[in-house]
């Protein structure tokens, strides 16, 4: 019987290629270990059967930022119910237009930023890209963030111009923001710095009773026409 060795050395050995190249292809999801993909190059084999997608390139993984339409009643950064639970491969989006293949490691070490109500639906973020965490955390109250926000009521007289500028939440007087009729039910805010419950709080303080609130977008990143529940990646070159 031969002796099990690490799947990186009878890469190597398979198609006479340095240990560090074969790292690299099996990292990359291009080597399968009897049918299977194994992303891991000290995975151990013996008789399997090793093999080398033909397409296979030698590219540095890049680490994942993926993008899900999160289901109102979802915790978003920690609770009991957590979104995180629905990034799998199953529920990623049928017309991702990323290009980005699939691979396992993308589902490890997740950071969920940029946080949103447990009531709320729409666009969240998870990344393993400290480039990403950087501009999601430190830049956040910089970063426009757009929502529709379903209400019912009637309005306080100047209601809406309240709404753009002269609302407190907290204690603290609150910046200008970009509010606007969507239709008779949906009002549109285009706002930076949100906190948890200010847009609940916002309406409630012009007579305003919020039914359903979704964000559609962060920075320059849409939510899409992603199904509720499913996502995609962030593409290089994609930017908030």
């Amino acid at each position: 019987m031969s002796e099990p060795v690490r799947l990186a050395k009878r890469l190597a050995e398979l198609v006479q290629c340095s240990r560090t190249e074969a790292e690299q292809y099996i990292k990359g999801g291009w080597v399968t270990v009897d049918g299977r993909v194994v992303e891991l190059p000290q995975h151990m084999v013996t008789t399997e059967v090793v093999e080398l997608d033909p397409a296979a390139r030698l590219a540095a993984v890049e680490p994942a930022t993926i993008l899900l339409h999160k289901p109102a009643g979802y915790d978003a950064i920690s609770g009991p119910k957590m979104a995180a639970g629905l990034v799998v491969p199953a529920s990623r989006w049928d017309e991702d237009p990323s290009g980005v293949r699939l691979l396992e490691r993308h589902f490890q070490r997740l950071t969920p930023l940029m946080p949103l109500d447990n009531e709320a639906s729409g666009l969240m973020v998870f990344s393993q890209d400290g480039r990403v965490w950087r501009r999601l955390t430190e830049d956040r109250d910089e970063i426009e963030q757009e929502f529709v926000v379903e209400v019912s009521g009637e309005i306080a007289p100047y209601g809406l111009r309240k709404l753009a500028h002269g609302l407190q939440y907290g204690g603290r007087d609150l910046p200008p923001c970009k509010v606007s009729w969507q239709n008779e039910v949906r009002l549109r805010f285009a706002i930076k710095g949100v906190q948890g419950g200010q847009l609940r709080h916002m309406c409630a303080q012009v007579g305003l009773e919020v039914v359903a609130i979704r964000r559609i977008r962060i920075g320059k990143v849409p939510l899409a026409k992603m199904p509720v529940g499913t996502w995609r990646y962030l593409p290089a070159g994609e930017r908030f």
